[in-house]
């Protein structure tokens, strides 16, 4: 698996060029989601596209960017399901971006994720990588990404960074957000799910949230390019992940392209989610 982490780290390398001088405009094309690409997604997309076909042991790939699987390797034994650039319409205002990817054997699904990585294209660029019982965070510096650390989690946080819309929040969730507020909680939400994700687990712990709510009853972040990858990641450093009900890892696939909602954060966030989700369970 080390070649993949070492395709995904040239790739980094590359996206961070897009974004230094890249055209932060928008496509005239929409992905399956329905978002208008914007230009540098599909330049990302590019590059990592191109990356991958060079790694044998990579057998498919799926981008949030395209509608269709694309097989690589008939022999391969890895595949990989990424979103190339998380947060793209950030950069014309400065703020942090990332990628995330998913690595996968046999299919598409939550249970047979083995490994995942983030990248954060912030003032600095860093990588963070699950794999064989650990989350290592590394920092690129001349083109090389360095190991800075191990990522742990603590069974307590004190942020909370909450998204979608709050018009169209369940009661309970607004409730749920209130109730932190006034525990303490401090507010830390930049619209970008990778440097929001990021800083929680830097940070040592707190919560994430993205629910279903009444104009996206299923949430809107992607099971195989976001919610999976974070919930291995979180589930390794010792914290949690959930669709409010159950293990988000136990949630099912049905589409390549399903959403879900999602929940991340350390172990006491995560079950006052559960405990909150259960009571108003219809």
């Amino acid at each position: 698996m080390n070649e993949i982490f070492d395709a995904i780290k040239i790739a980094s390398v590359e996206i961070q060029k897009i974004i230094d001088v890249g055209d932060t405009g928008k496509s005239d094309n929409e992905n399956s989601t329905g978002d208008t690409q914007l230009k540098l997604d599909i330049a990302s997309d590019v590059v990592i596209e191109e990356i991958f076909s060079k790694i044998p042991s990579i057998k498919a790939i799926v981008s949030e960017e395209q509608e269709e699987i694309i097989s690589l390797h008939e022999d391969g034994e890895y595949l990989i399901a990424y979103d190339p650039l998380d947060g793209s319409s950030l950069v014309d205002v400065n703020l942090s971006v990332g990628s995330i990817y998913g690595i996968y054997k046999n299919d598409f699904t939550a249970k047979n994720i083995v490994a995942s990585v983030y990248v954060v294209f912030g003032p600095r660029v860093e990588m963070v990588v699950a794999a064989q019982g650990k989350v290592k965070m590394y920092r690129l510096y001349n083109n090389t990404f360095d190991y800075i650390q191990d990522i742990t989690l603590k069974e307590r946080g004190t942020i909370t960074a909450t998204g979608s819309t709050q018009m169209c929040w369940p009661t309970h969730h607004r409730e749920l957000v209130n109730k932190m507020f006034k525990d303490g909680y401090y507010l830390r939400y930049s619209g970008g799910m990778v440097p929001d994700l990021h800083q929680i687990l830097l940070k040592g712990g707190g919560l994430f949230s993205y629910p279903g709510t009444t104009d996206r009853p299923k949430g809107k972040l992607r099971q195989l390019f976001e919610v999976f990858p974070f919930a291995f990641i979180y589930e390794v450093a010792g914290g949690a992940a959930t669709d409010g009900y159950k293990r988000a890892l136990e949630v099912e696939t049905t589409h390549i392209h399903d959403t879900t909602p999602c929940f991340f954060g350390s172990n006491e966030e995560i079950n006052k989610v559960k405990e909150v989700y259960k009571e108003n369970a219809s």
